[in-house]
C-alpha cells in the first residue's frame, strides 16, 4: 500500500512546534529547533510566521509560547462542544414531538455555522444541510433570529457591508423590508425562513442566549409541502418551550 501523500509540509513544521509549545512553554529558538528536529534557520522563520499571526508570542526574554489567538479558537471550540452536549437531550425530547430536522448553529464572522445536526426518526425527505456549513443572516431563520437580538446600530452596519443577494425568488433583498420583519422577530422571537435559502423548505429558528450573550441558535427545518397552520402553530409553542428549558440550563 502506497503512503498516502501530504501536502504543506511548512504546515506540519508549524504543527510540530506549536505542539511542543503547548506541552512545554517558555522555549528559546535553540530549543524549539532541537525538540522539533528542524534547523534554527529553518525555525526561526516558521516562528515569525506564527508570531505575525498571534498563533505564538515571543516575551523580551525572547522565548516562545502559543500566542492569544490559538488559545481563543481552543476556547471557541469547547463552547461550541459544550453546547453541543447541552442542547442534545432538549432536542431529542423536542424531535419527539416534532419529527423534523434539527440545527444548532453559532454566530461566525457574520454567518451561521452549523454545529450540530439532528435528522428526523420517520420522515422519508430529508434536509441536505450538513455540520459545518455557513448561512448568512439575513436569510436564514437562525440568521435572522440573531439579527434581531442585535442593536440598531450593529444591524445597520451589517445591511452596510453585506450585500442581499437573491438565493432564490423569496429571499429578501430589500433592507427595509429585512428591517420590518427582523421588528416582528422582536415581538415573537421566532424567526422564519420561508424558501428563502432553498427553493421547497421552511425554517423556524431561535437564539439562544446566556444571560444577554448571544451564544446560538436553533431551528427546525422540513419541507414546505408539510407546514400546516396547526404544524406551524405546534411548532411555535415547542421552539419556544426548549429555548427557555435550555436557556434556564444555561443560566
Amino acid at each position: 500500500m502506497s503512503e498516502k501523500k501530504t501536502y504543506g509540509t511548512v504546515l506540519i513544521k508549524a504543527a510540530k512546534i506549536m505542539d511542543f509549545l503547548a506541552a512545554a512553554p517558555d522555549q528559546s529558538l535553540q530549543e524549539i529547533a532541537q525538540a522539533t528536529e528542524m534547523t534554527s534557520s529553518t525555525t526561526l522563520k516558521i516562528l515569525d510566521t506564527l508570531v505575525l499571526i498571534d498563533y505564538v508570542q515571543k516575551s523580551k526574554d525572547k522565548t516562545y509560547r502559543l500566542g492569544i489567538k490559538l488559545i481563543r479558537y481552543a476556547n471557541k471550540s469547547i463552547e461550541q462542544i459544550d453546547l453541543s452536549e447541552i442542547t442534545l437531550p432538549y432536542f431529542d425530547k423536542l424531535q419527539q414531538t416534532i419529527d423534523e430536522t434539527i440545527h444548532l448553529g453559532v454566530l461566525n464572522e457574520n454567518e451561521v455555522l452549523y454545529i450540530n445536526k439532528l435528522d428526523p426518526k420517520n420522515q422519508t425527505i430529508r434536509m441536505a444541510s450538513k455540520v459545518g456549513i455557513t448561512r448568512p443572516l439575513y436569510n436564514s431563520a437562525m440568521g435572522k433570529a440573531i439579527l434581531a437580538e442585535l442593536s440598531e446600530a450593529e444591524v445597520e452596519q451589517y445591511i452596510a457591508t453585506h450585500s442581499l443577494v437573491a438565493y432564490t425568488e423569496h429571499t429578501i433583498t430589500d433592507s427595509a423590508r429585512l428591517l420590518s420583519e427582523l421588528e416582528d422577530i422582536r415581538q415573537t422571537w421566532i424567526a422564519y425562513d420561508d424558501e428563502e435559502v432553498e427553493r421547497d423548505i421552511f425554517c423556524s429558528g431561535v437564539t439562544l442566549k446566556k444571560g444577554n450573550e448571544i451564544i446560538g441558535a436553533f431551528s427546525i427545518s422540513m419541507p414546505k409541502y408539510r407546514v400546516t397552520a396547526e404544524k406551524k402553530q405546534l411548532i411555535n409553542e415547542k421552539i419556544l418551550e426548549t429555548k427557555r428549558l435550555i436557556e434556564k440550563d444555561l443560566a
